[in-house]
């Protein structure tokens, strides 16, 4: 079953409390139905006489639905504020009496049978609510089972598709009865609640705080008469009432865990023992004394043992770190199961790897070696046994899906050695099992997993000896094409798929340069040997002259 925080429950009921009050003004503004105007109210009530539409039958059941979603929006916030539970009272208290409204109306011969009943069945569940809030059992259980009465006799009545929906509400109220009956005084109804719980993966709404408060106080009931515990052979008082408690529902969780039917469920289940037993150790350790550790530790000096109440805590974080490894250990078997059901082309979202498998068995096995570490438990040889023999299945797996790893990068020489250590680990374990077999029947098969192994082994080599001959021709095809571009190997046949594609290589571009014959430069080397003719004769004369002949200049009179 799908489980939603408290924040969106909040929000859901918040806008089913305004989708109520706008529907209403809608009928009201579509029959014409207005209480008065801007200016003044005028109230109106919906009558006998009015119901030749039924719509004015919604009107009054939206009134009363609109009162049930803000009690129940009251009600999660009264977690926080305690003063708003008297207005959820309140509230509850106006959708009982717009229900009863609403019954009264279809008393009408107007209105069908079917109609009548769920109207009455309408009315019973919301005062069997507002009675069960004002803890009044007997009077909530008489409208709640008249409610689940009249929903089982329509249930039978119809067709499948129209009973599913009133088989729905009447497992909606069972929990509600059974819850009622129990405070009345009938002992069985726990064990019953707590099937329900499990069967709907974890209870929301009215009856989920008051049925975990339920649990806890039935165990702490049982708890008044519990006083020791026995561990591997020795018996230690217990003192401590929140460890009483846990110890108590210890064997009921467990249960719990083995019946869940979806892997959501047991993810759950296993979060809330482990959350339990976390609170339990830490009231054993405001127990244990600065002062005390070295009295803690050694109390008995000859003999080694430690004190009870750190006995007491090595025991609790046994059960703490041996819940942790089921619950890696269970989800490892959903990767398992993941990584052999997975779609190759399946891209919608990411797909498991062994590398997530690796890294749960990193963390079972370091829960193993903090179980070896236990104060108190250094002496008992047949733990440190039972503990190892566990190490090396653990191993085994480990190493078996790092091999799985290594097979996907085509690393076959390291896969096979992986897979020579898991037949190594998983002989060690059947060789040294012995009298421990029934410690480690709960564990993986061993056995399963050398078959596989050696399955796989086979298959490695197949595919290594594939993977060289492809790597053979591969390197050959390209030792002869060399990257050549087309225009260079048309003697040559090679397959190659780029040829097709926009990255084709056809020819050199840009093209390489190449050497062309240059314009000749011609040096003139003669021309310093050359002996011109003398020109003298054509040069002319300079005539020398006076004053005479500058005043001549000056007026233009030259010869």
């Amino acid at each position: 079953a799908c489980t939603t925080s408290l924040a969106e429950r909040v929000l859901l009921i918040f806008s089913y409390r305004g989708y109520c009050s706008r529907r209403q003004r809608r009928l009201r503004k579509t029959l014409n139905f207005k209480m008065g105007n801007r200016h003044k109210f005028t109230g109106k009530k919906v009558t006998e006489d009015l119901l030749t539409d039924n719509r004015y039958l919604l009107l009054v059941l939206m009134d009363a639905e609109r009162a049930w979603s803000y009690a129940m929006q009251l009600k999660q916030e009264a977690n926080t504020e305690p003063r708003k539970r008297f207005h959820l009272l309140s509230r509850l208290r106006k959708a009982v009496k717009h229900a009863e409204e609403l019954e009264r109306l279809c008393e009408s011969n107007r209105v069908d049978a079917k109609t009548k009943l769920e109207a009455q069945a309408y009315t019973a569940y919301l005062s069997g609510m507002l009675r069960f809030e004002h803890q009044e059992w007997k009077a909530a259980i008489e409208a709640f089972n008249k409610c689940k009465t009249i929903y089982e006799k329509l249930a039978s009545a119809f067709t499948e598709e129209q009973a599913v929906l009133y088989n729905q509400r009447v497992e909606e109220i069972s929990p509600n009865i059974r819850y009622c009956a129990y405070n009345i005084g009938d002992q069985s109804a726990i064990n019953e609640l707590m099937q329900m719980r499990l069967r709907s993966g974890g209870t929301e709404g009215l009856l989920a705080e008051k049925l975990e408060a339920l649990i806890t106080q039935t165990r702490a009931k049982q708890a008044a008469t519990m006083s020791e515990v026995e561990w591997r052979g020795r018996t230690v008082p217990v003192k401590i009432d929140k460890v009483r408690i846990f110890l108590l529902g210890l064997a009921d969780n467990e249960a719990a865990i083995a019946q869940a039917e979806s892997e959501g469920t047991k993810e759950r289940l296993f979060e809330s023992m482990l959350s339990e037993c976390r609170d339990a150790i830490q009231a054993v350790r405001e127990e244990l004394k600065p002062d005390q550790k070295q009295r803690d530790y050694t109390l008995d000096g000859e003999s080694g043992k430690v004190s009870n109440l750190q006995y007491l805590h090595s025991y609790l974080t046994y059960i703490k770190l041996s819940t942790a490894i089921r619950r890696n250990e269970n989800m490892a078997k959903g990767l398992q199961k993941a990584l052999l059901q997975q779609q190759p082309e399946d891209d919608s979202k990411r797909s498991p790897r062994p590398q997530d498998l690796i890294r749960l068995y990193d963390i079972i096995l370091q829960n193993l070696v903090e179980l070896l570490q236990l104060p108190g438990l250094e002496e008992d040889r047949a733990f440190q046994k039972e503990i190892g023999l566990k190490t090396l299945v653990f191993k085994a797996y480990r190493c078996f899906f790092i091999a799985q790893s290594y097979v996907l990068v085509k690393k076959w020489s390291e896969a096979l050695v992986l897979y020579d250590r898991v037949l190594k680990y998983a002989n060690e374990v059947n060789s040294d099992a012995g009298t421990f077999r029934n410690s480690l029947k709960d564990l993986p098969d061993v056995q399963e997993l050398i078959t596989q192994v050696r399955s796989e082994k086979c298959s490695l080599q197949a595919a290594a000896i594939l993977d060289a001959n492809d790597s053979h021709q591969t390197e050959t095809s390209s030792q002869v094409r060399d990257n050549k571009p087309l225009v260079e190997r048309f003697e040559t046949f090679c397959l190659d798929p780029s040829l097709v594609t926009k990255q084709a290589n056809l020819v050199h571009f840009p093209p390489g340069f190449q050497p062309i014959p240059c314009k000749p430069l011609f040096f003139d080397l003669a021309l310093n040997h050359v002996a011109f003719p003398p020109l003298e004769d054509k040069l002319e004369q300079k005539t020398k002259s006076g004053l005479t002949g500058y005043i001549k200049g000056i007026f233009g009179f030259r010869s």
